[in-house]
């Protein structure tokens, strides 16, 4: 059997010898290629980060409720209502005209925080193939953004946006345990979008913006465009005009 003998030069220090010898006998059959120290096994770009942050299941735990009571004692700070004024938490609320929208656990518009989890878990999937992230660690960034926009959505800027260019004039802001329910939706939605085929996941996120857009005259593109660019006839055939 013939020995493979590497030149003296052709070691690199970052390469392991058994590696350096895997790679002789590859280049003896012209299938060999040194990658690039800044790309990946595939071509793509690591940015310098080689594995992504190992957390235990008790410390994503950890994070993810730290970032959910997070949320819930800046809106308190901001003077949000804990539960409805109206003194009791119902289940479900299906009137959206009305001052208990957003005030209870679930209501129309919880449905669009479940496609925030299918956004949010596509997006960071894409992501992760650039930077390394484990699931864990997934879940705490999408938490974290959805609980940053409950913030957002809750300061008077924006409620008042909301009130003057959308349907929703009986609007003052969600209270603290429905903006709550709305971060728990969307782990929901982050976690059937794991389970769930991809085929599945953009099938239901249609079906639950169509069934919803018929039950209220609004879903969750509705409410982006109304609130970026919003449209008179829109606001016309949502008010019923």
């Amino acid at each position: 059997m013939t020995e493979l003998v590497l030149p003296p030069n052709s070691a690199r220090s970052d390469i392991p010898a058994h590696a350096g010898i895997q790679c002789a006998q590859r280049k003896a059959k012209g299938n060999c290629f040194e990658r690039h120290p800044k790309e990946s096994d595939d071509g793509r770009p690591n940015l310098g980060i080689d594995a992504p942050v190992k957390l235990t299941r008790n410390q994503v735990i950890i994070a993810c409720l730290g970032l959910i009571a997070l949320q819930a004692a800046i809106l308190l700070a901001m003077g949000r209502e804990p539960i409805c004024k109206c003194g009791y938490v119902k289940l479900w609320h299906g009137v959206v005209m009305s001052s208990e929208n957003s005030q209870h656990l679930s209501d129309w518009y919880s449905p669009s925080h479940i496609i925030h989890g299918f956004i949010f878990y596509f997006a960071l999937w894409l992501l992760s193939r650039w930077i390394p992230m484990s699931f864990g660690m997934r879940l705490i960034v999408a938490i974290a953004v959805e609980a940053s926009w409950e913030v957002i959505e809750n300061t008077n800027w924006l409620i008042e946006r909301y009130r003057g260019t959308t349907v929703s004039l009986d609007y003052y802001g969600d209270s603290v345990i429905n903006s709550v329910a709305d971060t728990l939706f969307m782990i929901v939605g982050f976690f059937l979008a794991r389970r769930w085929p991809v085929w599945v996941t953009i099938v239901v996120a249609i079906a639950l913006e169509l069934f919803v857009g018929y039950m209220i005259r609004d879903n969750l593109t509705l409410n982006v465009l109304m609130l970026l660019w919003p449209a008179q006839f829109i606001l016309d055939w949502q008010a019923g005009r």
